[in-house]
């Protein structure tokens, strides 16, 4: 799944391509239309796929930013304000072409679920392979609760002292660390990838009760966390299985992970271990993080 980093690096490549521009049409694929007449909600959330349609003709993309792990397109029309909000889900990407064929890979091309008809002439267009993404239209962010749980920025002032004063919660005192520092409400945008990363650069085992770990090592970890995302931001993120920046260019940051993924420890040459946190791997050294 994208975390901060890669979604920063949509925001930053969607900026140039879209920003300013009026939508002049909206098309939704048959899988979009057929799930709703199931009862189901694929990708699109919270508004019939018609309606939705309708609601992104005449719009002009003002501004576009990234909360998190998800992307805010503030919108207007006829002087109202709207925002249209993409989570990436496991395998949501962007592309801004002239016609669909300019997608290369054929995954994405296949899987096409949003075109956004553009007055310019470009398609700004939406894929996602595995439909866990969404796309989700409202007036303003509190329309959808969970936007508003979410932790500070983890680069803005107070960032910290919001972490330190989670971790003293009850409910979170007796979780792995490694469940705290990925629960959104928590730190913002770090999942698995730097979430091990950062575990790794520390030392700290990931299934270490939180409050096992000291104030200042928690600080420690903080920042930690906040450096590497910062790398890989500056590295246009991780392309793990199926992220893309727009136009399926992909990151760098993959190449200097010296845990996720690995087999082998980068510093003692010890075999890596694995176990389940929060429903998702955990890999890490069982001599070097303790």
């Amino acid at each position: 799944m994208p975390e901060l980093p890669e979604v920063e690096g949509v925001v930053r490549a969607l900026v140039p391509a879209v920003e300013g521009k009026l939508i002049t049409k909206c098309e939704l694929s048959e899988t979009i239309y057929t799930s709703f007449g199931l009862g189901k909600q694929c990708i699109v959330k919270n508004i019939e796929p018609n309606l939705f349609e309708e609601a992104m003709q005449g719009m002009l993309i003002q501004r576009i930013t990234r909360r998190s792990k998800y992307i805010y397109f503030h919108l207007e029309k006829n002087e109202e304000k709207f925002l249209f909000v993409n989570h990436l889900g496991m395998s949501g990407a962007w592309f801004v072409v002239q016609a669909l064929s300019e997608i290369t890979e054929d995954k994405f091309r296949k899987h096409v679920h949003a075109i956004f008809t553009l007055e310019t002439g470009d398609l700004l267009v939406y894929s996602d392979i595995r439909r866990f993404g969404e796309l989700r239209f409202i007036r303003k962010v509190e329309e959808h609760p969970p936007l508003l749980l979410m932790a500070p920025e983890p680069f803005e002032t107070g960032a910290c002292d919001f972490f330190l004063e989670k971790c003293e919660q009850s409910k979170y005192q007796n979780k792995p660390i490694k469940e705290v520092i990925m629960d959104g409400q928590v730190i913002s945008g770090c999942g698995n990838i730097y979430a091990t990363e950062a575990l790794f650069k520390m030392g700290i085992h990931p299934a270490r009760n939180t409050n096992r770990i000291s104030k200042k090592r928690k600080i420690e970890l903080f920042e930690a966390i906040r450096t590497i995302l910062q790398e890989s931001i500056e590295m246009g993120g991780s392309t793990i299985s199926d992220y893309r920046n727009i136009n399926g260019e992909a990151g760098g940051m993959q190449d200097r992970l010296k845990m996720y993924g690995k087999k082998t420890c980068p510093q003692c040459n010890t075999a890596t271990k694995s176990l389940i946190l929060g429903g998702r791997t955990s890999v890490y050294c069982p001599k070097c993080q303790h």
